[in-house]
């Protein structure tokens, strides 16, 4: 594979990450658009607020798919390198950028369904988890050395 597809691959790869990340803000747009008094929040309610198994259920969820993100990445680009299939880098990226953007959706539900004062921590995990799944050209190179 020449230099020149190898950029190629690394641009749509970084255009669909930007994409998934400017999701996360539509996410906030839709909470705005449905149920826009949870952004003035009242600050003087318990931390795990009026649904305190729900949101810590949806608490572990969150911190269980930001982790489970990185696993399934780095098991894709693995896969990629072992078998040269450029393809698995990009299913890796989707994958990891998927399960952090359901933590955001977490966040949505809790925002519009249970009215949770602090559920944009669900928001600022996703979008840390998808900033930290930004693409990366050496794993292109390491799933193509061979084609090379």
């Amino acid at each position: 594979m020449s230099t020149s597809e190898i950029d190629h691959k690394y641009r749509t790869l970084a255009t669909i990450w930007f994409i998934l990340l400017l999701s996360q803000f539509m996410f906030l747009g839709v909470v705005f658009a449905i149920k826009g008094e949870v952004f003035q929040p009242d600050l003087t309610q318990p931390l795990l607020g009026s649904e305190p198994v729900i949101v810590a259920m949806f608490a572990v969820l969150a911190v269980t798919n930001f982790f489970l993100s990185f696993v399934f990445r780095k098991r894709s680009i693995d896969q990629a390198v072992a078998e040269q299939k450029i393809s698995y880098v990009q299913t890796g990226l989707v994958i990891g950028c998927a399960l952090c953007e359901s933590i955001s959706i977490l966040g949505v539900v809790l925002a519009v369904v249970f009215s949770y004062p602090y559920f944009y921590a669900w928001f600022a995990l996703g979008v840390i988890g998808i900033f930290l799944h930004f693409p990366r050209r050496k794993d292109l190179l390491a799933a193509t050395y061979q084609q090379r």
